[in-house]
């Protein structure tokens, strides 16, 4: 642990009007890059509903992650807490290997009462051949965009707006259990992989509040999801994306 930082410190007498609304300026920030991504996924889902060709829907994902890119470098210097990188170097390596942990049990819980559904996932073969460009592009934005914009929504909005709309105020090595466990539980079943989402948000969740720096789940984040689209490409397990 850290000596105490300042700049989350609660002032005993803060009050929040009772006519606040209920997401300040700094939440939807943080929020519509989110949502924006999610909006893809229920496009994706109503179109192949519709009976749109699977061929032609590999497109939406490098859409969707142009939109959340660009939505991010907009805010980009609203996010006080991305404002430059910095890790101790054990904090860097302890987020690195947990990263690598959860993969491993990402592949492995994948029980049948572990899974919601039957994930489709994403198939970036056309015609028999990888189309490696959308290879290129997926691994890109999973390890380098979804990372950003899913830690900025779940860890640094959502976890600590549980305890307190005033989110910014509330630090994170003080998170209560109630918003680790909200926050992980919702996480969890954000995922077909319901019960590996779960101990992945738990392990990202752990990394913030210990290290009190969003880039360490960022980091471990990111490693997680380059892994695993390595993992994919190299098995050929398309429904783990």
């Amino acid at each position: 642990m850290t000596e105490h930082d300042d700049r989350y410190a609660v002032p005993a007498t803060a009050a929040i009007p009772a006519d606040a609304p209920m997401f300040n300026r700094a939440a939807w920030l943080r929020i519509l890059p989110f949502a924006a991504y999610l909006a893809f996924i229920v496009i994706g889902d109503v179109l192949q509903r519709l009976g749109v060709p699977q061929d032609a829907l590999r497109w939406l994902y490098p859409a969707k992650i142009a939109l959340v890119a660009l939505l991010l470098a907009l805010s980009w210097r609203q996010y006080k807490e991305l404002s430059r990188f910095h890790l101790a170097p054990l904090h860097a390596l302890t987020a690195l290997a947990t990263g690598v942990l959860v993969l491993v049990l990402w592949i492995s819980l994948d029980a049948g009462w572990m899974v919601f559904g039957s994930p489709s996932g994403f198939d970036p073969r056309v015609g028999g051949r990888v189309d490696w460009l959308l290879v290129a592009i997926r691994i890109a934005g999973a390890a380098l965009v979804v990372p950003v914009m899913e830690e900025l929504f779940w860890r640094s909005f959502l976890m600590r707006w549980v305890d307190a709309p005033d989110f910014e105020s509330v630090e994170p090595s003080q998170l209560s259990i109630k918003s680790f466990v909200i926050t992980v539980v919702l996480f969890g079943v954000e995922h077909n992989l319901w019960l590996a989402g779960i101990v992945a948000g738990a392990a990202y969740s752990l990394l913030y509040m210990r290290h009190r720096n969003l880039w360490s789940p960022i980091l471990a984040h990111a490693v997680t999801n380059g892994l695993l689209g390595v993992w994919v490409v190299r098995t050929g397990s398309w429904s783990y994306w």
